[in-house]
């Protein structure tokens, strides 16, 4: 893929002298005069690219990301990283994730390398591409089902390139603990991210927020605040997505998640899942996050999304998608082990792997008609 004149079109929108860019899935691009963008009266931002959120869970919004949010996010990670490089694109150029290996690049005057990804995710084109780097420091993003296939393709080239990289940041899902033991095991320097378009991608790194990010947990949900965040979406923004509040004598920007969070006794967050993740079965609340963190200790399970599945006598059910070896009834008799009876997954379906989206994130909206389909009550053949 030719990215110089992606390239050139970012580096000027970050130097406020041209206007907005939106990446498209094959990685074209347009681009938006800033009179366009629908920005609320008196703003002084400049944007300078538009990113689609996932839409893991819904129609993707138009995220509005400003010249000074990118360029905070870019300063905030290198400090984190303890210095700038060059970056390996090995994710969709239309997401959040790898607009920012272009644009850490750019900030860092680094030439970004692309991976081939016309024939998917693979760990030879990962490897291949990971070779062709040439600067001292190097970084990559993944998501965890791509650290997955690399660690399982466990080839001594495949391992030696993934040393390499100074950091290798994880996010877009959460990672399993036997994940990332695997990986540190193997001698992979991997940071776990959590943010999203809305926080110019990562802004908490290892449960640590980036400097200048603020963290705040509000009636369990978490909150986002700062100069990431984004100004909001083309079309404006539903009431209390984004808010304005003072802290410390300044204003302070702040973007509510939809997720769930707490910190923990070392000052860490820990993400528990969506809101709209928690199962109600039979008047009781059950945490997917939970679950799924206890089908991750199962030997044999690989990877496994938990979701609700509709009941006439519960209300909900807890079922999962796994990937891996075993049998449903293997799975549920291993789980009482890590988990409380009414937590158990009542379905349990194996595939071959987890339906995804371009993002490389699990497919929410696939998966769960997946675990429908499995719990439907089946008609007697005539």
């Amino acid at each position: 893929m030719n990215i110089e004149p992606l390239l050139k079109a970012l580096s000027e929108a970050l130097a406020g002298e041209g206007p907005a860019v939106q990446i498209a899935p094959d990685g074209s691009f347009t681009l938006i005069p800033q009179a366009e963008l629908g920005l609320p009266a008196g703003s002084e931002a400049e944007i300078a690219a538009v990113v689609l959120t996932s839409g893991s869970t819904g129609t993707p919004k138009r995220t509005m990301l400003s010249v000074d949010a990118l360029a905070a996010s870019s300063v905030s990670t290198a400090m984190a990283l303890r210095g700038e490089g060059q970056w390996l694109l090995a994710l969709p150029l239309n997401y959040v994730a790898g607009l920012q290996v272009l644009v850490r690049s750019l900030f860092a005057g680094t030439r970004p390398w692309t991976m081939d990804l016309s024939g998917g995710f693979t760990a030879d084109a990962f490897t291949a591409a990971a070779e062709e780097l040439t600067d001292k420091m190097r970084f990559t993003s993944l998501v965890p089902t791509q650290l997955t296939r690399l660690l399982a393709n466990s080839s001594a080239q495949t391992l030696t390139a993934l040393r390499r990289f100074n950091a290798v940041l994880l996010g877009g899902a959460p990672a399993s603990t036997v994940l990332l033991e695997a990986a540190r095991g193997a001698g992979i320097n991997v940071v776990t991210t959590y943010g999203m378009s809305e926080t110019c991608g990562g802004c908490v790194y290892d449960g640590v927020p980036l400097d200048g990010v603020q963290l705040a947990i509000r009636e369990g949900r978490i909150l986002l605040g700062g100069p990431v965040v984004a100004t909001g979406y083309v079309g404006g923004s539903p009431a209390g997505s984004f808010f304005e509040e003072e802290s410390d004598g300044e204003r302070v920007r702040w973007y509510e998640t939809g997720d769930l969070g707490e910190i923990d006794g070392a000052g860490r967050l820990r993400v528990l899942g969506r809101a709209d993740d928690v199962i109600i079965s039979g008047g009781l609340k059950v945490s997917a996050a939970s679950v799924v963190a206890g089908l991750h200790q199962i030997q044999g399970v690989r990877e496994a999304f938990v979701g609700p599945v509709d009941s006439a006598e519960w209300g909900q059910q807890v079922a999962a998608l796994v990937v891996g070896t075993g049998t449903p009834e293997s799975v549920r008799t291993a789980a009482g082990a890590f988990l409380e009876p009414h937590m158990l997954p009542k379905i349990v379906v194996f595939v071959s792997e987890l339906p995804e989206l371009s993002t490389g994130k699990p497919d929410r909206q696939a998966i769960l008609a997946l675990l429908a389909d499995a719990a439907a009550p089946r008609r007697p053949a005539n």
